[in-house]
Protein backbone atom coordinates (compact mmCIF):
# COMPACT_ATOMS: atom_id res chain seq x y z
CA UNK A 1 0.00 0.00 0.00
CA UNK A 2 1.37 3.36 -1.06
CA UNK A 3 1.68 6.04 1.96
CA UNK A 4 0.48 9.61 1.13
CA UNK A 5 2.86 11.88 0.75
CA UNK A 6 2.91 14.24 3.74
CA UNK A 7 1.69 17.68 3.53
CA UNK A 8 4.64 20.57 3.59
CA UNK A 9 3.51 21.03 7.12
CA UNK A 10 4.15 17.39 8.56
CA UNK A 11 7.16 17.73 6.67
CA UNK A 12 8.83 20.73 8.06
CA UNK A 13 8.00 19.26 11.78
CA UNK A 14 9.48 15.95 11.08
CA UNK A 15 12.78 17.96 9.81
CA UNK A 16 12.63 19.90 13.00
CA UNK A 17 12.49 16.26 14.59
CA UNK A 18 15.69 15.58 12.93
CA UNK A 19 17.56 18.52 14.57
CA UNK A 20 20.08 17.99 17.62
CA UNK A 21 17.85 19.32 20.89
CA UNK A 22 19.81 20.90 23.07
CA UNK A 23 23.05 21.59 20.50
CA UNK A 24 25.63 23.64 22.05
CA UNK A 25 26.49 25.32 18.92
CA UNK A 26 23.62 27.06 19.15
CA UNK A 27 23.92 28.21 22.68
CA UNK A 28 23.04 32.02 23.23
CA UNK A 29 26.37 31.97 25.46
CA UNK A 30 28.34 30.95 23.00
CA UNK A 31 30.91 33.57 21.70
CA UNK A 32 29.84 32.76 17.96
CA UNK A 33 25.93 32.53 19.03
CA UNK A 34 25.96 36.06 21.01
CA UNK A 35 27.98 38.50 18.54
CA UNK A 36 25.74 36.99 15.83
CA UNK A 37 22.66 38.14 17.54
CA UNK A 38 24.19 41.15 18.97
CA UNK A 39 24.91 42.13 15.39
CA UNK A 40 21.65 41.20 14.00
CA UNK A 41 19.74 43.53 16.64
CA UNK A 42 21.87 46.42 15.35
CA UNK A 43 20.95 45.60 11.68
CA UNK A 44 17.16 45.18 12.75
CA UNK A 45 17.22 48.94 14.63
CA UNK A 46 18.72 50.51 12.22
CA UNK A 47 16.79 49.08 9.44
CA UNK A 48 13.59 49.97 11.84
CA UNK A 49 14.74 53.25 11.56
CA UNK A 50 15.67 53.81 7.78
CA UNK A 51 12.20 52.07 7.11
CA UNK A 52 10.41 54.37 8.78
CA UNK A 53 8.38 52.36 10.73
CA UNK A 54 8.87 54.28 14.12
CA UNK A 55 7.17 54.89 16.54
CA UNK A 56 7.29 50.86 17.20
CA UNK A 57 5.34 50.72 20.31
CA UNK A 58 1.45 50.56 18.03
CA UNK A 59 2.77 48.61 15.37
CA UNK A 60 0.78 45.57 15.33
CA UNK A 61 3.07 41.99 14.57
CA UNK A 62 2.47 38.88 13.45
CA UNK A 63 5.50 36.29 13.64
CA UNK A 64 5.58 33.21 11.51
CA UNK A 65 7.50 30.50 13.46
CA UNK A 66 7.54 32.42 16.19
CA UNK A 67 9.66 29.06 17.91
CA UNK A 68 10.31 29.54 21.54
CA UNK A 69 9.58 33.63 21.34
CA UNK A 70 12.91 34.85 21.06
CA UNK A 71 12.08 36.96 18.36
CA UNK A 72 9.47 38.23 20.03
CA UNK A 73 11.22 39.33 23.00
CA UNK A 74 14.01 41.09 21.11
CA UNK A 75 10.78 43.35 19.58
CA UNK A 76 9.74 43.91 22.81
CA UNK A 77 13.26 45.06 23.86
CA UNK A 78 12.86 47.37 21.01
CA UNK A 79 9.93 49.34 22.16
CA UNK A 80 7.26 46.86 20.99
CA UNK A 81 4.11 46.45 22.90
CA UNK A 82 2.81 42.97 23.72
CA UNK A 83 -0.62 43.44 22.95
CA UNK A 84 0.19 44.18 19.63
CA UNK A 85 2.55 41.14 19.18
CA UNK A 86 0.82 37.85 17.74
CA UNK A 87 3.32 34.70 17.25
CA UNK A 88 2.40 31.65 15.01
CA UNK A 89 4.16 28.27 15.80
CA UNK A 90 3.54 25.13 14.21
CA UNK A 91 5.66 22.92 16.70
CA UNK A 92 3.38 22.37 19.77
CA UNK A 93 5.84 22.51 21.99
CA UNK A 94 7.84 25.33 20.98
CA UNK A 95 4.51 27.09 20.88
CA UNK A 96 4.00 26.17 24.55
CA UNK A 97 8.19 27.14 25.40
CA UNK A 98 6.84 30.41 23.71
CA UNK A 99 3.75 30.62 25.74
CA UNK A 100 6.12 30.06 29.04
CA UNK A 101 8.61 32.94 28.19
CA UNK A 102 6.30 35.64 26.59
CA UNK A 103 4.37 38.21 28.57
CA UNK A 104 0.53 37.31 28.51
CA UNK A 105 -0.51 39.71 26.70
CA UNK A 106 0.79 38.19 23.66
CA UNK A 107 -0.93 35.97 21.65
CA UNK A 108 0.20 32.49 20.77
CA UNK A 109 -1.28 30.40 17.92
CA UNK A 110 -0.26 26.73 17.19
CA UNK A 111 -0.15 25.32 13.77
CA UNK A 112 0.15 25.58 10.09
CA UNK A 113 0.35 29.55 9.21
CA UNK A 114 -1.62 28.89 5.84
CA UNK A 115 -4.46 28.11 7.89
CA UNK A 116 -4.85 31.15 9.85
CA UNK A 117 -7.46 33.36 9.30
CA UNK A 118 -6.93 36.84 9.27
CA UNK A 119 -8.55 39.81 7.52
CA UNK A 120 -6.12 41.41 4.57
CA UNK A 121 -4.12 44.57 6.05
CA UNK A 122 -4.81 42.93 9.66
CA UNK A 123 -0.38 43.47 10.67
CA UNK A 124 1.63 46.58 9.99
CA UNK A 125 4.79 43.89 9.91
CA UNK A 126 4.03 39.87 9.06
CA UNK A 127 7.95 38.42 10.17
CA UNK A 128 9.70 35.50 9.49
CA UNK A 129 13.07 34.29 10.61
CA UNK A 130 14.34 31.37 8.90
CA UNK A 131 11.45 29.78 8.14
CA UNK A 132 11.27 29.70 4.59
CA UNK A 133 14.74 27.98 4.24
CA UNK A 134 12.75 25.32 5.89
CA UNK A 135 9.80 25.17 3.06
CA UNK A 136 10.96 22.94 0.53
CA UNK A 137 7.73 22.80 -1.56
CA UNK A 138 7.98 25.98 -3.97
CA UNK A 139 4.30 26.35 -4.10
CA UNK A 140 3.84 25.82 -0.35
CA UNK A 141 6.53 29.03 -0.22
CA UNK A 142 4.68 31.17 -2.86
CA UNK A 143 1.16 30.33 -1.04
CA UNK A 144 2.67 31.22 2.62
CA UNK A 145 4.20 34.23 0.50
CA UNK A 146 0.95 35.42 -0.94
CA UNK A 147 -1.05 35.41 2.71
CA UNK A 148 1.81 37.03 4.79
CA UNK A 149 1.65 39.76 1.93
CA UNK A 150 -2.38 39.91 1.96
CA UNK A 151 -2.31 40.07 5.62
CA UNK A 152 0.20 42.84 6.00
CA UNK A 153 -1.37 46.46 5.48
CA UNK A 154 -1.01 49.92 3.16
CA UNK A 155 2.49 51.39 4.67
CA UNK A 156 3.39 48.15 6.57
CA UNK A 157 5.43 44.91 4.91
CA UNK A 158 7.32 41.94 5.57
CA UNK A 159 10.24 41.83 7.97
CA UNK A 160 12.47 38.91 6.83
CA UNK A 161 15.85 37.01 7.96
CA UNK A 162 17.06 34.00 6.47
CA UNK A 163 19.79 32.73 5.17
CA UNK A 164 20.73 32.92 1.21
CA UNK A 165 23.01 30.53 0.43
CA UNK A 166 22.62 26.56 0.13
CA UNK A 167 23.91 23.84 3.20
CA UNK A 168 25.42 21.02 1.68
CA UNK A 169 25.37 19.22 5.10
CA UNK A 170 22.02 19.75 5.15
CA UNK A 171 19.26 18.58 2.84
CA UNK A 172 16.65 19.53 5.47
CA UNK A 173 17.38 23.34 4.57
CA UNK A 174 17.65 25.64 1.16
CA UNK A 175 19.12 28.94 0.47
CA UNK A 176 16.40 31.58 -0.06
CA UNK A 177 18.41 34.41 -2.23
CA UNK A 178 17.32 38.47 -2.93
CA UNK A 179 16.11 37.12 -5.95
CA UNK A 180 13.56 34.54 -4.70
CA UNK A 181 12.41 36.89 -2.09
CA UNK A 182 11.58 39.20 -4.93
CA UNK A 183 9.69 36.56 -6.87
CA UNK A 184 7.76 35.76 -3.43
CA UNK A 185 7.09 39.61 -3.60
CA UNK A 186 6.60 41.09 -6.65
CA UNK A 187 4.75 44.07 -5.54
CA UNK A 188 7.39 44.70 -2.74
CA UNK A 189 9.83 47.52 -2.33
CA UNK A 190 12.58 45.35 -0.68
CA UNK A 191 15.49 47.03 1.48
CA UNK A 192 18.31 43.97 2.58
CA UNK A 193 20.63 44.17 4.67
CA UNK A 194 23.52 41.55 4.54
CA UNK A 195 24.37 39.97 8.29
CA UNK A 196 25.55 37.17 10.05
CA UNK A 197 29.21 36.01 9.37
CA UNK A 198 28.51 32.08 8.24
CA UNK A 199 28.51 29.76 11.10
CA UNK A 200 31.06 27.34 10.51
CA UNK A 201 33.46 30.52 10.39
CA UNK A 202 32.27 32.24 13.49
CA UNK A 203 32.57 29.15 15.51
CA UNK A 204 36.47 28.72 14.46
CA UNK A 205 37.63 32.29 14.70
CA UNK A 206 36.13 32.55 17.95
CA UNK A 207 37.52 29.89 19.31
CA UNK A 208 40.49 31.66 18.41
CA UNK A 209 39.53 35.22 19.94
CA UNK A 210 35.81 36.54 20.10
CA UNK A 211 37.12 39.80 18.29
CA UNK A 212 37.73 38.19 15.39
CA UNK A 213 34.24 37.66 14.53
CA UNK A 214 34.04 41.50 13.62
CA UNK A 215 36.79 41.31 11.37
CA UNK A 216 35.86 38.31 9.64
CA UNK A 217 32.31 40.28 9.21
CA UNK A 218 34.03 42.82 7.12
CA UNK A 219 33.94 40.38 4.14
CA UNK A 220 30.39 40.80 3.18
CA UNK A 221 30.83 37.43 0.82
CA UNK A 222 31.29 35.40 4.58
CA UNK A 223 27.82 36.83 5.65
CA UNK A 224 24.72 34.25 5.06
CA UNK A 225 21.89 35.98 5.80
CA UNK A 226 19.48 38.94 5.09
CA UNK A 227 17.92 41.27 6.89
CA UNK A 228 15.00 42.82 4.70
CA UNK A 229 11.95 45.24 4.79
CA UNK A 230 9.67 44.82 2.22
CA UNK A 231 7.36 47.17 2.25
CA UNK A 232 3.82 47.22 0.91
CA UNK A 233 3.45 51.08 -0.60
Amino acid sequence: MVRPKPSEAEAVAARYARRQAGDDRYSPLAPSVYLGLQERHRALARLIRESRLEPVCDKQVLEIGCGSGSNLLELIGLGFSPENLVGNELLIERALLARERLPQAVRILEGDATRLDFPPGTFDIVYQSTVFTSLLDDRFQETLASMMWEWARTGGGILWYDFVYDNPRNPDVRGVSIRRIRELFPRGTVRALRVTLAPPISRRVTRVHPSLYSLFNLLPPLRTHVLCWIGKN
